[in-house]
């Protein structure tokens, strides 16, 4: 697909990966709106851009829960950007870093509902108008814990595997339409999604500082990228890391194997 003129929807573009998807896309020539919870890193997202991108980024505060202001914002977009042409899901929050027993309800509603049923929102006001389009895409950012499970984080990974399967459903009923269909399974990114979903972990550090000396963790900046060029090629399918892609190989090879081994270096994350 190409990217330059194209008009493209971000969600989480205030920070982390999705605000480098933003930033990457503007780079190539594209049209984005970039959307996320919070103002004033949207703001940064713009500060950042530059002046010199004109009316070609467009900020727009909206929670992906809110089915209602998902879709009056796929609205806003179109009357400022004239149509749709690529959806990028990117927003999503871990879960507090403790076992399903002493996990809160209201914390696995509220990890479902941004993770799994955020991205449905938005597919479901954006998929109408992406059909129409000689060209289009939509990207779902899962994660490797959808296919392989860290313990502390249980709930998180299933609202992960549910992107997943709804995203791969998706390529298969779109299929020989114009739009391309896209699932991403980053490992570790230096991201502090921690902070961002107002988790703390053991001692209170970010899972950044917490993990970097056990994984290799992949800049936002170099998931964004190859995000972006999963879509210039149309990919159904990439991982993010060599983490991941160690897992994806050796959680369908050996599953129980792959598991107990991220249990084992997860375990200082419960206590």
């Amino acid at each position: 697909m190409r990217i330059e003129g194209k008009t493209f929807v971000v969600t989480g573009g205030g920070n982390g990966i999705g605000r480098e998807v933003v930033l990457g896309l503007l780079a190539r020539g594209a049209r984005v709106a970039a959307l996320d919870l919070k103002a004033e890193a949207l703001w940064e997202t713009a500060r950042l851009a530059g002046g010199a991108v004109g009316d070609r980024l467009t900020t727009h505060e909206v929670n992906v829960t809110d089915r209602a202001r998902v879709d009056a914002v796929m609205a806003e977009v179109v009357g400022a950007h004239g149509s749709i042409d690529g959806l990028l899901n990117v927003a999503g929050i871990i879960q507090p870093f403790v076992k399903v027993v002493d996990l809160s309800i209201e914390d696995m509603h509220r990890v479902m509902d941004v993770n799994f049923w955020g991205v449905v929102h938005t597919t479901k006001a954006a998929l109408p108008g992406l059909l129409t389009r000689p060209e289009a895409c939509i990207v779902n950012v899962s994660s490797m814990g959808g296919f392989c499970p860290v313990p502390g984080q249980s709930v998180y990974g299933a609202s992960k595997a549910a992107v997943k399967l709804f995203t791969e459903g998706l390529y298969a009923e779109v299929r020989g339409t114009s739009v391309a269909v896209t699932v991403v399974f980053p490992g570790a990114i230096k991201t502090g999604i921690s902070t961002n979903s107002g988790v703390t972990t053991i001692g209170g550090n970010d899972e950044a500082s917490v993990e970097e000396s056990k994984f290799p963790m992949t800049e936002p900046s170099e998931a964004a990228r190859q995000i972006i060029e999963a879509v210039v090629k149309g990919r159904y399918r990439i991982t993010i890391g060599k983490d991941a892609g160690m897992l994806d190989r050796f959680s369908r090879l050996a599953p129980q194997r792959a598991t107990d081994l991220i249990a084992k270096k997860m375990a200082s994350l419960l206590g």
